[in-house]
């Protein structure tokens, strides 16, 4: 950056040379055109011509000083914004705009920094609780495997009770090592979109129903409220990963033997899906972050009520990418995640629009 601002110091330093040695060649032709004609001191147009040219030189030199002195300046608060100095960015009162977009540039620097050591930090804690966590159902499905193997004679009700207990928690062992994958692959993993013409009400339903045996387990049903043939523009697999993920997280923070309610509708060319569910209720605060990488609401050191926190931040993504939206709401009563998405004609007609708008730039 220093170098490209010496360069073009040294270039305006070499035009207003070369413009000045010309000027003072045309001046030196002139004067001697007058003092041939008569003696300098007597003739007062050129006298004053060269009073005024003499004025103009110097005037020029001072510009093209004042030029590459901003040049500097700017030059030494780039670096000062690149190296993170904590002095406020200054240059002269000429440059005020500059300045302050420097002061902007620098803050913005400054709040990604944090942003980035922050979810650096949390990374490292939730794998060293992950770590910690995988010991349980590894050391689980190791002694009951052990147990099994070295009982032969057990008695067959004994043996399907720990063999379930035992696919019990290898399932969850699973989990958690796919939790590992996410935290691994978020970063490098760019969403592609393989859209196509889908049935929301029916997608919705075949979600609920996928989920029983999940609800079943806490005593909580789902019920679906959709308009009939509700159509959007989507990608099934990528959608069916958001509303599998916020059924479960309605699962996962939801009361026992309470209701979770899905509800779809349309209108103005955009579906809006809310998931419902009773519970205890959210501070404003942690709303406010729940869709950041690595948040998980139950702050707890076990991970067994909560994933690795990627989940919301994941089904964001994929929602902003369908175009749409997602928030959050919580009262005393329930807490509800709304996502909004065009329906399938105004997304066709957003995609003509693009598609016009390309063609004429």
């Amino acid at each position: 950056m220093k170098n490209k601002y010496q360069k073009m110091a040294f270039a305006i330093l070499g035009k207003t040379l070369l413009f000045a040695l010309l000027f003072i060649t045309v001046c030196y032709g002139v004067l001697t055109f007058f003092a041939d004609q008569s003696s300098l001191l007597e003739n007062r147009p050129a006298l004053v011509l060269g009073l005024l040219a003499a004025v103009l030189f110097f005037s020029l030199v001072f510009f093209v000083f004042r030029q590459i002195c901003d040049l500097n300046a700017v030059s030494m608060a780039l670096k000062a914004v690149i190296r993170g100095a904590e002095q406020p960015v200054m240059l002269p009162d000429e440059l005020q705009l500059l300045e302050d977009d420097l002061t902007h540039l620098k803050e913005e620097l400054v709040r990604r920094e944090q942003e980035a050591a922050l979810s650096e930090k949390k990374k490292n804690e939730l794998v060293a609780y992950l770590a910690h966590d995988l010991k349980t159902p590894l050391t689980s499905v190791l002694a009951y495997l052990s147990m099994l193997d070295t009982q032969p004679e057990m008695p067959e009700e004994e043996r399907i009770k720990y063999t379930h207990i035992t696919m019990e928690k290898a399932l969850r062992l699973e989990e958690l090592l796919l939790e590992f994958f996410d935290i691994t692959r978020f970063n490098l993993q760019d969403f592609v979109l393989e859209t196509q013409e889908m049935n929301l009400s029916l997608f919705l339903e075949q979600i609920a129903d996928k989920s029983y045996g999940m609800l079943n387990a806490k005593g909580m049903t789902c019920a679906v409220d959709a308009e009939e043939d509700l159509m959007i523009q989507g990608d099934p697999d990528k959608l069916a990963r958001v509303f599998d993920n916020l059924l479960r997280n309605a699962a996962a923070y939801g009361r026992e033997n309470t209701q979770i309610l899905i509800q779809a509708r349309g209108g103005r060319g955009r579906t809006t899906i809310v998931f419902t569910n009773e519970g205890e209720q959210i501070p404003q605060k942690k709303l406010e972050t729940i869709f950041e990488r690595f948040y998980r609401v139950d702050e707890a050191r076990s991970s067994r009520t909560g994933g690795a926190g990627l989940g919301l931040a994941i089904a964001k993504q994929i929602v902003e990418l369908h175009g749409g939206t997602i928030t959050a709401t919580s009262d005393i009563h329930n807490t509800r995640f709304i996502v909004t998405l065009p329906d399938a004609e105004e997304k066709k007609k957003a995609a003509r629009r693009k598609k016009m708008a390309a063609y004429r730039k």
